[in-house]
């Protein structure tokens, strides 16, 4: 495997960027790897590698970085959940988008990406930012899972759910039974939303887990659950970027 940690300008500041891919002489399809709200971490490199591993260019931004060059939650401090809350909160869809159109810029000046053929994953707080890229640009992004992802059907102006009819491509939206952010009604509107817009998706209503279960050092991790979620990311992902339609 080739990795590289990378500063990526992006015009709004530098934003570090955990890039890895198999040692190929291939072109390789491209995937958003989006960081959940306790920052990015070696637990998501990992995550990023075993999806590289199957032929892919994974790029993991820290998207906090308008804030801090890097941040990981220290859990038992109260300060540092506090200021998790304070840094997730200044990232919006539209920041997203605008980070995705730098890293795919960076990709498409790197002779071993394909950026034409881009999938997204985004997990807890970055559910939604799956979902907006995949309406931002739905001509490359083919794929986009959201995993316990959070605010994926609200009243607001930016809420997923009402850009649904932009998305080109194919999504996978897998909801714990468990969990503070997510409730069925806010579940059952996103599917709905999903299909009034005739997107070809697959959505989970996983019972018994909590939110947060695919993390392997968090609390909640469910191993049978965590699995599943790797056998429908993969499948999605070799379905829709390895033999596009």
């Amino acid at each position: 495997m080739i990795e590289e940690h990378l500063l990526i300008n992006t015009g709004e500041g530098e934003m570090a960027t955990f890039l890895v891919r198999p040692e190929s002489d291939g072109v390789l399809p491209v995937i958003l790897f989006l960081m959940d709200a306790p920052g990015k971490r070696e637990e998501l490199h990992d995550m990023a590698r075993r999806i590289a591993a199957t032929g892919y260019y994974v790029m993991l931004p820290n998207l906090y970085y308008r804030d801090v060059p890097s941040f990981t939650i220290h859990r038992e401090d109260p300060a540092s959940a506090k200021y998790m809350a304070k840094l997730m909160g200044n990232v919006s869809n539209a920041m997203v988008a605008r980070d995705a159109l730098a890293l795919l810029t960076h990709a498409a000046a790197d002779p071993s990406a394909n950026e034409t053929l881009v999938g997204a994953t985004g997990y807890c707080m970055s559910g939604p930012f799956a979902l907006w890229l995949a309406a931002e640009f739905p001509e490359v992004v083919r794929a986009a899972a959201s995993i316990h992802g959070v605010r994926l059907a609200t009243d607001a102006d930016d809420s997923p759910h009402r850009r649904t009819v932009d998305i080109g491509g194919e999504v996978l939206l897998l909801a714990a039974e468990f969990d503070d952010w997510v409730d069925r009604p806010h579940f059952d509107r996103i599917v709905s939303a999903l299909e009034a817009a005739d997107v070809q998706h697959h959505a989970e209503w996983i019972d018994g887990v909590h939110h947060g279960f695919v993390f392997p050092q968090r609390p909640n991790y469910d191993k049978p659950a965590a699995e599943r979620h790797w056998e429908l990311l993969h499948s999605m992902f070799d379905r829709t970027l390895r033999s596009p339609s």
